[in-house]
């Protein structure tokens, strides 16, 4: 799964530039700018930002801007990333792609998120990053794959808020647990052209089953995993329901992925070629559970998919 490091928990003090286009929705959102650590005070940076030149280039590239979102999802107050140029021109609607990290709660994942938000923005997309309850100081319980799916949902009305995001071109793209939610999110008919994952978990039992370390985790996540096991399981196992997934699927994994095997890529393959279903596959030789040293490619395999799927 992804990595961890602190918290950074910035209130919104003024707009930046290029910000007069949604002035106006600010009394129900509010955006605060990012301060992106440096690279030396970000655990595990390396595996997403290979080199300090790397992730400086993308930290200090002028065109974007990085900013916590707060908006409302069932009622709670939840965070999001959002990476955008720093200026969109007047009238113009940018394509959105819905990245799901993966993880459980996390403080802080700017620094991961950065990394393939520029890749992604220098292509033309528009790039947001639910934080999901629980995470970085909202409140609510994060299910992993349950009523947090909805934060994921509730951020379509913050884009059509934004006024230059194109909510009829949305794609969702997910790591690791955030391609197990990316999945659910497509199962429940979330309005996505396309999608795209890496590091997919097909069947949850791999992480949760008997004999798994995850085992003595999950009570924590779930209360009642002792009676709903069953259910827990099947809601979070793509592979077992691939023929309601009704977007096409760009599946991407490492073979040398030590966290989730690459079988579980194959086997999600097999599920939706038999159910018809359109995808592509493509296993990354030597490469580990979030495609480090191969991440440039990865991000560019998934734009043109997504270009692939991006038509009237």
């Amino acid at each position: 799964m992804a990595y961890r490091i602190g918290l950074i928990t910035l209130l919104l003090l003024a707009l930046l530039p290029g910000d007069r286009a949604r002035a106006a929705s600010t009394e129900r959102l509010q955006f605060a700018p990012v301060t992106l650590p440096r690279y030396a005070d970000y655990k595990h940076i390396e595996h997403y930002a290979p080199t300090v030149e790397s992730y400086r280039e993308a930290r200090d590239d002028p065109r974007f801007v990085m900013e916590r979102v707060t908006y409302s999802s069932d009622g709670l107050r939840v965070y999001a990333y959002l990476y955008r140029p720093r200026s969109v021109p007047e009238g113009q609607k940018l394509p959105v792609i819905v990245f799901n990290r993966g993880s459980y709660v996390r403080d802080d994942f700017s620094p991961e998120f950065l990394m393939p938000a520029h890749r992604l923005a220098g292509q033309g997309y528009l790039v947001i990053a639910p934080m999901l309850r629980g995470s970085g100081g909202a409140p609510g319980h994060d299910e992993m794959g349950g009523a947090d799916v909805d934060d994921i949902f509730n951020i379509v009305p913050v884009l059509k808020e934004l006024g230059y995001a194109d909510t009829d071109r949305l794609f969702l793209y997910g790591e690791s647990r955030g391609a197990i939610m990316s999945m659910i999110a497509a199962r429940r008919h979330f309005p996505a052209r396309a999608i795209a994952v890496y590091g997919l978990t097909a069947d949850f039992s791999i992480l949760i089953g008997p004999g798994t370390p995850g085992r003595s985790l999950a009570p924590n996540i779930w209360p009642q995993f002792g009676r709903e096991e069953a259910r827990i399981v099947e809601t979070r196992s793509p592979v077992r329901w691939a023929d309601r997934i009704d977007a096409p699927v760009l599946i991407m994994h490492g073979a040398d992925d030590q966290t989730v095997p690459p079988t579980q890529a194959l086997d999600m393959a097999r599920a939706l070629m038999r159910a018809g279903n359109p995808y592509e596959l493509k296993i990354f030789h030597g490469a580990n559970h979030v495609l480090t040293g191969r991440a440039a490619e990865r991000d560019g395999d998934a734009v043109a998919w997504f270009r692939r799927f991006d038509r009237p």
